[in-house]
């Protein structure tokens, strides 16, 4: 009997550690668990990210946290349409205006305002004629690169003259000659009487023929020097025809 009551002892002691034995190991177990799943993890003390500039509409940019407008820096460049100089063309409504080109068609004096021939854009040479007496006439030859209008007359000066000496008024053209560059006026010369009826004649190898401008009230331009390849001898009876466009008009006064 005492050898059972032993056994029995021993079996409920080692029953008893056993049950002892799992109660901890199902605690230690919970333990864990309880450290790696209950306990919430640590918040990070840094901001969440913003957005990059960029990424902001594009009302939002350049303002800074109140709403206001900010100003680049002071060395960045301007914007390109406020420093571009003006163009040469304007633009309204969408549309492009440009001032019309200046009419250098031929025809005469239309009422635009052309440039005039004169001694800085064309030639001038002075030739003796056969018929009529006492005559030469005057060539002028636009070497310049646009056209230019041949207004009035010539005022010619031989020698040391101090007066222009006057003009064929029946001569006066029906329109003012335009010379396109590489065309040429003529204008008839009367150098002296042929009846010996002028008065203080002179000799000279020197002229200088001046143009008249648009309102016809002076020269204009520059003068251009002739030269003469013998001498011309004029008096007072010296005249000459308004420009023409053809030289036998110019001869026929």
């Amino acid at each position: 009997m005492r050898t059972l009551r032993l056994h029995r002892t021993a079996r409920t002691s080692a029953l008893a550690t056993a049950a002892v034995l799992a109660a901890l190991s199902l605690t230690a177990c919970g333990g864990g668990d309880s450290s790696a799943a209950g306990t919430p993890a640590p918040v990070s003390d840094a901001p969440s990210p913003q957005p990059a500039n960029d990424a902001k509409a594009p009302a939002e940019q350049g303002k800074d946290a109140a709403g206001s407008t900010t100003s680049p820096d002071a060395g960045s460049a301007p914007d390109s349409a406020d420093s571009a100089p003006a163009a040469a063309t304007k633009k309204d409504s969408g549309s492009t205006h440009a001032e019309p080109a200046a009419n250098t068609s031929k025809g005469g004096d239309n009422g635009v305002v052309t440039l005039a021939c004169h001694g800085g854009n064309s030639k001038v040479t002075l030739k003796p004629v056969t018929r009529p007496l006492n005559h030469m006439l005057l060539t002028v030859t636009n070497t310049g690169s646009k056209s230019c209008n041949a207004y009035g007359y010539p005022a010619v000066r031989f020698g040391e003259a101090q007066a222009v000496p006057p003009v064929y008024e029946e001569s006066k053209p029906q329109a003012v000659v335009t010379l396109f560059p590489g065309e040429s006026a003529y204008a008839g010369v009367m150098t002296n009487s042929a009846d010996g009826s002028g008065t203080g004649g002179y000799s000279t190898k020197n002229l200088t023929v001046y143009f008249q401008g648009r309102d016809l009230s002076g020269s204009t331009g520059q003068g251009a020097k002739v030269p003469l390849s013998e001498k011309v001898y004029v008096d007072s009876t010296l005249t000459v025809t308004y420009w023409q466009a053809d030289m036998a008009d110019a001869l026929m006064y």
